[in-house]
């Protein structure tokens, strides 16, 4: 079995990774370290976890301790305080799938200028692989550092990429409207996210400044050219799930038969499902799943491709997509212990 650990792991992302790995036959959890919980058992925070892990108690987040039980650790910490933890932890062998921002950016000065910090590791980023495991697979399996892409970039960057690749669609201007449920805020007690001020609301936030559009940009420079992207994130009154609408310039005389050729780099892939032209995704489509679903249409008057996109923000758009990267790590079957169906209902 394959020993997993995880620091920072009181969040939601923390309670899907416990989730995920107690229903993964070759991973077993050793740790689920929590610095402001430390001490109490997980149960204690998230009863449903108390059927799979009856005796289990948070512990300190110290990498040394840690990297002497496991083989792979996921860090769910904020950024900039991830960084300093991984360092340790892949001094030590270990290694380690990041879901902070601090190991996504080639650039390092875009990751500083994007989070207004300075990186804690710039030589440990220079090893770093991002984790958008359908595009950088070949990279995963050798790699020791894992920087695992953000949700609203993984809902956007997979639909994109084969088209910007291909050169269907000009990469400069394109738009991107994305909803996300309100556990993309993470578990944290603020009044913006309560019951009365979510529920039968709907709000755009972080317009023109949302951290993803940099991740975003970057992924999508593919050669010479620079993306530039329009970001706007808005909060859906839902537990989980995004939607994304994406606007995007297609080259003239492109055809629904260029675009599904383009989206042939899929083919066979659990997690990416292209849906063709005119086959839109829902949320309830993909939510508890780790599957990104999207499909188009052409709208030929304007000269523009709109794509929609759909993921469990929680599964493949974090933990999901951590454990995808974990089971390439290490060989496995890259479906292994990861939902392919989503609830519906």
């Amino acid at each position: 079995m394959i020993k997993a650990a995880i620091i920072g792991a009181n969040g939601y992302t923390g309670f899907e990774l416990m989730k995920l790995i107690y229903n993964h036959p070759h991973l077993t959890l050793t740790t689920a370290a929590s610095r402001s919980n430390s001490g109490i058992k997980v149960s204690d925070l998230y009863p449903a976890l108390g059927f799979a892990y009856p005796d289990l108690k948070f512990t300190e987040p110290d990498p040394e301790t840690i990297s002497k039980n496991a083989d792979v650790v996921f860090t769910a910490l904020p950024h900039a305080a991830s960084a300093a933890m991984c360092a340790t932890l892949a001094a030590n062998g270990v290694k380690v799938i990041d879901l902070s921002a601090d190991f996504r950016y080639t650039d390092i000065k875009l990751y500083e200028d994007t989070y207004k910090v300075t990186h804690p590791c710039p030589e440990l980023n220079k090893q770093a692989v991002y984790g958008l495991c359908e595009i950088n697979r070949d990279k995963i399996k050798t790699a020791q550092i894992i920087g695992n892409p953000g949700c609203y970039t993984t809902c956007s960057i997979l639909p994109l990429y084969p088209l910007v690749k291909c050169g269907l669609i000009n990469s400069r201007g394109i738009i991107i409207d994305a909803a996300s449920g309100i556990t993309g805020a993470g578990r944290k007690e603020s009044i913006d996210y309560n019951f009365c001020e979510t529920d039968e609301n709907y709000k755009a936030y972080g317009v023109t400044t949302h951290r993803h559009t940099t991740e975003i940009e970057e992924q999508l420079s593919i050669g010479s050219e620079k993306a530039v992207i329009s970001f706007t994130p808005h909060l859906l009154p839902v537990k989980r799930g995004i939607l994304a609408t994406i606007y995007a310039d297609s080259v003239k005389g492109v055809t629904a038969a260029d675009i599904d050729k383009a989206y042939g780099m899929y083919k066979g892939e659990k997690f990416a499902m292209a849906l063709g032209e005119g086959k839109l995704p829902e949320i309830k489509w993909v939510a508890q799943s780790n599957v990104c679903a999207f499909g188009y249409k052409i709208d030929g008057k304007n000269n523009r491709l709109i794509i929609v996109s759909a993921i469990d923000n929680l599964i493949k758009g974090a933990s999901g997509q951590a454990i995808q990267n974990c089971n390439i790590m290490f060989g496995l079957p890259e479906h292994e212990g990861l939902p392919l169906i989503g609830n519906h209902l």
